[in-house]
């Protein structure tokens, strides 16, 4: 077994039946502009009623399409942790890490360890996929999972420039209009990971968001191998 520690950022989020999102976007001094920078994580319902969930990792938020892909890093374990008793430990962990042109995943599985240290759990695979390039690739389980892990277009809108002129006091108008923003991130990819899990590997949620339906407590970190 490899024993990781963890090194970089960490998004937080809850998972219900609206999409819900956590970024880092090159904020964790540590992991900014490395193969382990968290871009965003997602988690969300593929239809609404579904009895799945959907877990989306990005990482490495400026991989310009026009040169060579980025590459998952075989050193970095990406690991989503779930918390099923509201005590904001993780009970449940979904891992996924590279080797040889394929992504690994294992779990839904009680971990090891929790907090800052991580071991792969290879006792509990979840399955395996190739890693995309220019066609996408897609995975199914025994059990009912989907797994996919490739390059994407970045699905974050964000007007950078803009943003940073508002908070320096550089634009007393404020944000401009949907119409008028430029997006910083069109035509930029992530390295994505993706995962689609059966709710019944989950458990129950144990969380409420603000519209009072019940969520997992969720975040995903990245960790190094040491």
């Amino acid at each position: 077994m490899k024993k990781t520690k963890l090194l970089f950022g960490i998004g937080l989020l809850g998972v219900a039946g609206a999409i819900l999102v956590a970024a880092d976007h090159i904020d964790a001094p540590s992991s900014m502009g490395t193969s382990a920078d968290i871009a965003d994580f997602y988690g969300f319902e593929p239809s609404e009623g579904s009895d799945n969930t959907v877990f989306v990792v990005d990482l490495q938020s400026n991989v310009l399409p026009d040169l060579a892909y980025g590459s998952f890093d075989e050193m970095v374990l990406t690991e989503i942790n779930i918390d099923t008793d509201g005590d904001l430990v993780e009970d449940l962990v979904i891992q996924a890490i590279p080797k040889d042109g394929k992504m690994y995943f294992f779990g839904p599985v009680k971990p090891t360890n929790t907090g800052l240290d991580s071991q792969v759990m290879v006792n509990s695979p979840l399955g395996s996929v190739e890693i995309s390039g220019t066609t996408a690739i897609k995975a199914s389980t025994a059990n009912g999972a989907t797994l996919f892990a490739g390059p994407r277009q970045d699905s974050f809108f964000f007007d950078f420039f803009q943003f940073n002129a508002v908070i320096g006091g550089m634009a007393p108008g404020g944000f401009k209009s949907a119409d008028e923003a430029v997006d910083t991130f069109e035509g930029k990819n992530t390295m994505s990971i993706v995962v689609e899990v059966p709710n019944s590997l989950l458990g129950v949620p144990t969380g409420q968001n603000a519209l009072g339906l019940g969520v997992y407590k969720t975040w995903v970190t990245t960790n190094k191998k040491q």
